[in-house]
């Protein structure tokens, strides 16, 4: 196998030129690259970089949705022995500044309008970026900066330096080596200034070849490019494992598309972080409740027999002919077309990364005859590290280490990894580079956890969070955070409890589902604000809570951890609030620090607390919103000790 991706795209170009490489769809009609168009784009765009005096080392930034001619970019780019660095799409102006200046970028590809009026705007204080390369010219026909072109200019001068300069970008490709820097993505900050992870060609490729093999992937399989191309999952699905197995990546019309794209395409293989899996329960979930007494009657019969053996069924484990016949009805009459409504009816493997998945959650798809499995990593590992094999799921691990990998666990509980897969240096950060490897060659993670008898990783929390309650008993805030987002209804939740006698807890309600569920009772509402505060929402949370509580009793080592005490508060956390990183990670000790009268009045024993926070609207405004938030107490129950 190829060694580099430049080299493999060149290997898919010859051996099978005309099969479907990247699909995007555009006025509602699919348009195909085959991988020789792809090869050959990618060759030209290259060439015009070369031409405006893009060099070897040099970095190039890339921000927008998913494109073919953004993930085309990245292989030119790769091409001239260069870097990508790509970007969030929806990041404020502040933080993509730092980036650019950080990775010194002088050339930039933009999606369209929007993402080339932010690029122009930070030209006037970012020095040294003078191209701007855009895709989409839609609003762009009156622009006449200098340095903007679009990417069809940037091809025909490719086109132009090709034929003065013929073999130039041959050459260049095979000048790229394994251990080139393949990319370099930036870390979400959640506890400071985001640091660029340099990812070599050998540690990408090396992970997507280990996923490849453990699921079988091929040519002849699909998949829909649809998550941030800056997150390092959808680098490793989308860049790696595409050009390692060569199949099809599809890039949807649009975020609001991306369902109906789903059933057209009907993907083979998928990922998506937890938050998208729940937002399809979520989805399912208000469906259900608007449904007919019949319908729901048969949902909750057949869903009774998926929860009881279609995990098994789907392991291949042994299930008695009864329940096996009345899951083959459920699966025409309910699990059928609760798949095929979600665009998961062919699918043979899907993955879900980036944050825990709460077991109950992961159970529901797996019951419905999904194959949704865990992988665990970090943008500093390619986002592999531990991978879930076929027939080896268990619902509270994250699998066994895969292929090319080690794993050991620290005496304090932090889960350290060396292989394939860890990265080559963090950015002109060498200090950085040096507090996260050891001298054997262990990444630390900075996440806890533990190994089983069989190998499967379990992850507790992250390191830096997990503490201790005023008793001793250990406090895993996200363990307990996950369990509660299960629940339709609660779309984020924040619990304290280190050093405390017990867990209090922050919860956001899911407007959507919440609204939904308001409008069913004739319960009217001005907004999220009111709903939020609304009486029978609050007696809803509570019975959520108490749910969850009643789990943690029964949990060794979880049952001194149930929430005593919480809040539904007044807004929704934001990523432009500073709130949650772009990849919708709790920046807990700013929430912690910015609603420090909340967290006082939850732990003082107070019924009610005023609070007003600034906010930033989409618009760029900045306004307040202030309500009068009530604390309720829960029910706490007593420890459920296994039968021995």
């Amino acid at each position: 196998m190829a060694t580099t991706f430049p080299r493999l795209l060149q290997q898919h170009a010859s051996q099978r030129p005309g099969d479907p490489a990247l699909r995007e769809k555009e006025y509602g009609i699919w348009q195909t690259w085959s991988w020789q168009r792809a090869e050959q784009e990618v060759r030209h765009m290259a060439a015009g970089l070369a031409s405006l005096g893009f060099a070897p080392e040099q970095n190039l930034a890339i921000v927008g949705d998913n494109r073919p001619y953004l993930y085309m970019m990245f292989l030119a780019v790769q091409a001239m022995r260069g870097v990508p660095v790509p970007m969030y799409q929806d990041a404020v102006a502040a933080e993509m500044a730092f980036v650019l200046e950080d990775a010194e970028v002088h050339f930039v590809f933009a999606e369209d309008q929007e993402q080339v009026d932010k690029m122009l705007e930070l030209r006037e204080t970012v020095r040294g970026l003078t191209y701007i390369i855009y895709d989409d010219p839609r609003g762009l026909r009156n622009y006449q900066q200098p340095g903007l072109m679009s990417v069809q200019d940037l091809m025909a001068l490719g086109q132009q330096h090709e034929q003065q300069q013929p073999g130039a970008v041959t050459h260049s490709m095979a000048q790229v080596q394994p251990d080139d820097v393949a990319v370099i993505l930036y870390t979400s900050g959640t506890t400071g200034r985001p640091k660029g992870v340099c990812q070599t060609h050998a540690s990408f490729l090396g992970a997507a070849q280990g996923g490849v093999q453990t699921d079988g992937l091929t040519g002849r399989d699909n998949i829909l490019s649809y998550l941030p191309p800056a997150w390092v999952g959808d680098f490793l699905f989308s860049m790696a494992q595409w050009l390692v197995a060569g199949f099809t990546i599809n890039c949807p019309e649009s975020a609001e598309t991306v369902g109906i794209d789903m059933r057209e395409i009907g993907p083979t293989y998928y990922f998506a972080p937890p938050r998208v899996f729940e937002g399809m329960l979520t989805s399912v979930s208000i469906r259900m409740e608007d449904a007919a007494r019949a319908k729901q009657w048969m949902h909750h019969k057949f869903m009774a027999v998926a929860q009881r053996v279609g995990a098994d069924i789907l392991d291949g484990k042994p299930v008695p002919l009864g329940e096996r016949l009345m899951y083959g009805l459920g699966n025409v009459l309910v699990y059928g077309p609760l798949k095929n409504a979600m665009g998961l009816s062919r699918i043979r493997v899907a993955y879900t990364a980036g944050a825990a998945i709460g077991p109950d959650l992961f159970k529901f798809f797996r019951s419905i005859g999904v194959n949704l499995k865990q992988l665990y990593g970090q943008t500093e590992t390619c986002a592999y590290v531990c991978i879930q094999k076929n027939g080896h799921v268990k619902l509270n691990s994250v699998g066994q280490a895969a292929p090319g990998i080690e794993l050991k666990i620290a005496d304090n509980g932090e889960v350290l990894v060396k292989g394939v897969s860890v990265l080559k240096e963090y950015y002109k950060r060498p200090d950085a580079t040096a507090e996260v490897m050891d001298a054997e060659g262990y990444f630390h993670t900075g996440d806890a956890g533990v190994l089983d008898h069989d190998g499967h990783l379990r992850i507790i929390d992250r390191a830096k969070d997990v503490g201790k309650m005023a008793g001793g008993a250990m406090f895993a805030p996200n363990y307990i955070e996950n369990k509660l987002k299960f629940f339709p209804q609660i779309k984020e939740a924040v619990c304290f409890g280190h050093e405390k006698a017990q867990v209090c807890a922050f919860i956001n309600i899911d407007f959507e589902a919440v609204g939904n569920w308001a409008e069913r009772q004739g319960l009217p509402y001005a907004g999220y604000v009111d709903l939020a505060g609304k009486p029978e929402v609050l007696t809803m949370m509570k019975e959520c809570v108490e749910k969850v509580n009643a789990d943690l009793a029964a949990e060794e080592g979880m049952e001194d951890t149930q929430i005593a005490r919480f809040l539904v508060l007044h807004k929704e956390l934001d990523p432009d609030d500073d709130e949650l990183t772009r990849t919708r990670k709790v920046r807990r000790n700013f929430i912690a620090e910015k609603y420090g009268v909340l967290i006082e009045a939850l732990y003082n024993g107070s019924a009610e607390q005023f609070i007003e926070t600034a906010v930033k609207f989409e618009d760029g405004r900045t306004g307040k919103v202030s309500a009068n938030l009530r604390i309720l107490d829960t029910k706490v129950y007593p420890a459920v000790r296994s039968a021995a």
